[in-house]
């Protein structure tokens, strides 16, 4: 019942809400084109008729939910999965950019907020890079990064996955940065008052107190790693991935394939977060973590 109250009815609740609204919309913008058509035709058309046809339309402005989920039942289930115009042949190809690049990217910014915590020249002179870096429009930058290292041979799986690595490492440096400085002074000198060496500090204090930071912002990571994979997808006119989905839906004015990729999208990004979130609660159990609620 604490499931059902606290979890599934808000959830129900605001998903009710959003396909609501999106049927309205679907029914306001594509509403003129069926008004022009019936006057073209010299023809009036009802209200009740208008709407029925809205939801029906073969290249609307916006497809209605029920256009959308008939495309993603139709590209999974009824296409077989190897072939191009499957959506888990698409997704595929982009969740292996994905993980690549969240991997990469999550390591990298693990190393970084070590050694800027244990570094103040680090602190000093690197932080401030880090930031910066996350000004530059990635629409800007990508098509440079895939220039560059076909330049040099690379292509790929790692052009785009290093997109994901440049937009996925900046959330976890600094929520690492964070997490290892989380430990209150005392514990510190506690540590030091045992005689403790710089190791055992970090793998017996720091690194168990920055998990909770690390597993949060490795949320956050995962996700904007999958818009980076994307992203990574567009200006090289990809013919595989769910950037090509929506390159190709745009060209042919395919707005039900757009939105079709568009969803896909997203499930796949909340089933990445999801994932990361149960290998985080699986970590905090095993490390004698109460579970939310408890009492003692």
């Amino acid at each position: 019942m604490t499931f059902l109250r606290d979890k599934f009815f808000p959830v129900t609740t605001v998903l009710i809400i959003i396909v609501a609204l999106w049927y309205l919309l679907a029914i306001f913008l594509n509403a003129p084109f069926e008004r022009d058509q019936a006057a073209r035709a010299n023809t009036t058309i009802s209200t009740d008729q208008l709407i029925a046809n809205t939801m029906h339309q073969e290249r609307p402005v916006l497809p209605a939910p029920h256009q959308v989920a008939e495309e993603i039942r139709k590209t999974v289930f009824d296409i077989r999965p190897t072939s191009k115009r499957s959506l888990l042949y698409h997704g595929w190809v982009t969740l292996s950019s994905t993980l690549l690049g969240f991997v990469m990217g999550s390591l990298l910014g693990v190393l970084l907020a070590v050694g800027i915590v244990h570094s103040r020249t680090l602190d000093k002179s690197l932080m401030p890079w880090i930031i910066a870096s996350q000004t530059i429009p990635i629409l800007a930058i990508a098509p440079m990064i895939i220039v560059v290292l076909n330049a040099v041979g690379l292509t790929g799986l790692l052009p785009k996955a290093m997109i994901s690595t440049y937009l996925s490492f900046f959330p976890v440096a600094v929520g690492m940065v964070k997490g290892l400085r989380s430990p209150e002074i005392m514990h510190l000198d506690l540590m030091r008052t045992y005689n403790a060496s710089a190791s055992q500090i970090f793998w017996k204090l720091r690194w168990p107190a920055a998990l909770p930071y690390l597993f949060t912002s490795m949320k956050i990571a995962v996700a904007i790693s999958l818009v980076g994979a994307i992203v990574g997808e567009l200006p090289t006119g990809a013919v595989a991935g769910l950037g090509a989905r929506l390159l190709a839906g745009s060209y042919y004015g395919q707005t039900v394939q757009i939105w079709a990729a568009l969803i896909a999208a997203s499930l796949m990004a909340a089933v990445l977060v999801s994932l990361v979130g149960l290998a985080a609660h699986l970590v905090n159990r095993r490390m004698g973590a109460r579970a939310e609620g408890a009492r003692p």
